[in-house]
């Protein structure tokens, strides 16, 4: 009966340590998957702020130049801005197609990835 009870703790104790490994290496998974999700956020966050200053400088100018054309500089600035406020309308109108969809893929595909 004792060497019964010694096999029955030693099962126990194999089951122990085998659901702490599995919480381990499930923290450890989840952990990496994180880190992968935001170091590619951050990234594609830094081309955007850079392509954003760029654009900024872009319209800028574009907006004296159309300014001077037009004979008065802040025509330029009414000008650039009305055509933000349809573009603004417009990714409105479509967010969900061009902006949820792809992020909630390229996130998905990111968990998903095998290491």
């Amino acid at each position: 009966m004792d060497n019964q009870a010694t096999t029955i703790e030693t099962l126990f104790e194999r089951a122990q340590d085998y659901t702490r490994t599995t919480v381990e290496l499930t923290k450890l998974t989840v952990i990496d998957k994180s880190a992968d999700v935001l170091s590619s956020m951050l990234s594609r966050l830094t081309v955007i702020i850079v392509a954003a200053m760029f654009a900024l400088l872009i319209n800028m100018g574009l907006s004296i130049w159309i300014g001077e054309l037009l004979g008065k500089t802040y025509y330029g600035y009414f000008v650039v801005g009305s055509a933000y406020f349809i573009l603004a309308i417009l990714i409105n109108s479509f967010k969900d197609q061009w902006i949820k969809l792809p992020v909630n893929s390229f996130i998905i595909a990111k968990m998903l990835k095998k290491s």
